[in-house]
């Protein structure tokens, strides 16, 4: 005999419910969220002074705000190569970045993974509870 549980086919999931969901748990992350930013700062300071940064069109340093353009698309792990680190520092601190953005986008992730679970359980479904 299926022990599965029985869901109500008519049952939908609102999005509401998902994104007040999502909304509450990056509150309740917040400080963990706010250390992740402060330590992206720190490292993108790092790279403007001790990275080595570079135009690779130009070959001249780069501006703070092409550095920090630089680590936002390093620790979003895209990556366009348009600036790059010429030092073996900078080379160390575009690793961390990209690591960075890594456990970034594994937090946020899993945020919201777990505001659909909730709020499919709040539409009905029990999603995992077998008996």
């Amino acid at each position: 005999m299926d022990n599965a549980p029985k869901h109500d086919v008519r049952a939908k999931i609102r999005p509401r419910h998902a994104v007040a969901e999502f909304s509450r748990l990056l509150w309740h992350l917040r400080s963990i969220l706010a250390s992740l930013l402060f330590l992206f700062l720190i490292l993108s300071v790092a790279m403007y002074y001790v990275g080595g940064a570079v135009d690779t069109s130009t070959r001249a340093h780069s501006s703070f705000g092409e550095t920090l353009y630089f680590c936002a698309i390093t620790a979003l792990t895209i990556g366009y190569g348009d600036v790059i680190p010429t030092t073996v520092a900078g080379r160390i601190v575009a690793v961390l970045l990209g690591m960075l953005g890594l456990l970034i986008t594994g937090v946020v992730t899993g945020c919201a993974v777990y505001s659909i679970q909730m709020a499919a359980e709040r539409a009905g479904f029990h999603l995992g509870k077998h008996g």
